[in-house]
């Protein structure tokens, strides 16, 4: 068996309420093993076949929850390994007063696109990883900063979904 991570887009916010029990009963109704949620936003750890291809389970995830809660699921699995990788290459410095995000992003040409958003380097900083951006941003501006701004728009959410550092920590825990 191998482990994996869902992170999920969109729940526990914007009137989409899933409990984590009911999340975790979903993921073993799937016949996923030793399912664990961490946090109340969306983030899954679980096992599965060695063999299943991250895109193949997240073709079997997002019709299930979409089905079972009511909503357009958007669903990104990672491998744990891959998610440790990520977290430990965050290139920027973390400090007091700036969110350290990673955004996981399923589509090269929408991932080539953030990276070309024209930010104030002053402000937050961006930078490429193994599928996805790392970004840097002040509190209180992660949604009115240039490279947010872009982010919120909703042509990405089927494609990307964010998780700050501490988070990314705990999954990994």
């Amino acid at each position: 068996m191998a482990r994996y991570v869902a992170l999920l887009r969109g729940i526990n916010v914007g009137g989409v309420r899933v409990g984590m029990s009911d999340l975790r009963d979903e993921f073993g109704r799937l016949g996923f093993a030793d399912v664990r949620s961490v946090l109340a936003t969306g983030n899954v750890v679980f096992d599965a076949g060695d063999d299943a291809a991250p895109s193949q389970l997240r073709a079997v995830i997002e019709p299930a929850l979409g089905q079972r809660f009511g909503y357009e699921a958007f669903v990104f699995v990672h491998i744990v390994d891959q998610v440790a990788a990520v977290t430990a290459a965050y290139p920027f410095d973390e400090s007091d007063g700036v969110h350290a995000y990673v955004v996981f992003v399923a589509d090269t040409a929408v991932l080539d696109e953030l990276l070309g958003v024209d930010i104030d380097g002053d402000v937050e900083s961006v930078a490429r990883g193994d599928g996805v951006v790392y970004w840097s941003v002040p509190r209180e501006q992660t949604l009115t900063s240039a490279f947010g701004k872009v982010l919120g728009k909703s042509r990405y959410k089927a494609t990307t979904t964010n998780r700050n550092l501490r988070t990314l920590r705990k999954i990994l825990a």
